[in-house]
């Protein structure tokens, strides 16, 4: 089954490439900064966390010694961060927000999650790479540690399709699954360890927020963005195994209910 999907995906591939080159350009037509809110919005969010945050936190980023030790670790955080709940916020309503294209056209509708992840790479690599040259000037680059993000960015965008195509078949047949992700969403973020140090909190709190399994992914982040360091392998088992159960129950549930996907739109 999976095999038959990627042959679709492969074959489509000229659909999606065109789907995300109209997406981007239509996402910024009639904009005077085009492509530069991509970087905007998560600066500005960056920016007041920094002010609010960096004067509580100086003093409690342990192991780093340099000037821009928070400012880096925010931005570990809050840009990886940013790529989750994109890709799982846009992937649950992608199926109703292109009805229309489902209805007039026969494709094959995994293309759809597959735009998704494709899109918010495209955004992530922008933004991402301009966060690469502040390390870079700041001589605060991880150097051969950078090499560890491939892995880690896998587990995570594996983590988020598989959980976001779950939520959006759901939200074709239940409507409330949308809007309550999106409060839940609000949640997780402030229990994962973006803007904070997971040492401030108690220990039995910082032990409850390993069973989020954002909270090793973001900090693998962290260790080799801010500390040139391999991330913990070992704490990325949970996430890891998480993703594919997620890739495969949401696989199954799409082909189960993609027929009756149309009807219900």
């Amino acid at each position: 089954m999976a095999a038959g999907m990627l042959r679709a995906v492969w074959s489509y591939r000229g659909f999606i490439s065109g789907s995300v080159k109209r997406e981007f350009q239509s996402r910024y037509r009639n904009s005077m900064l085009g492509a530069a809110w991509t970087v905007l919005s998560p600066l500005a969010m960056i920016l007041v966390y920094t002010l609010i945050f960096s004067q509580v936190m100086k003093a409690r980023l342990p192991g780093t010694d340099s000037q821009f030790a928070y400012s880096i670790y925010l931005c570990a955080g809050v840009l990886t961060w940013g790529l989750f709940s994109e890709i799982t916020s846009r992937a649950q309503n992608v199926f109703l927000e292109h009805a229309n294209l489902i209805k007039k056209l026969n494709f094959p509708r995994i293309c759809l999650p597959v735009i998704v992840v494709v899109n918010a790479l495209a955004n992530f690599a922008i933004i991402f790479s301009l966060f690469l040259g502040f390390l870079l000037i700041t001589g605060s680059f991880p150097g051969l540690a950078l090499l560890a993000l491939v892995p880690v960015l896998l587990i995570q965008v594996a983590f988020s399709i598989g959980l976001g195509t779950m939520l959006g078949v759901l939200n074709v047949f239940f409507r409330d699954v949308g809007q309550m992700f999106s409060i839940l969403l609000q949640f997780w973020f402030w229990m994962t360890p973006v803007v904070y140090v997971a040492s401030i909190l108690p220990p039995r709190l910082q032990a409850l927020l390993y069973l989020n399994p954002m909270t090793p992914l973001i900090a693998a982040y962290q260790d080799i963005l801010v500390r040139s360091a391999m991330p913990q392998w070992e704490t990325l088992w949970f996430p890891g195994v998480l993703a594919a159960v997620l890739c495969w129950f949401s696989l199954q549930l799409f082909r189960k209910r993609v027929g009756e996907i149309v009807d219900e739109l």
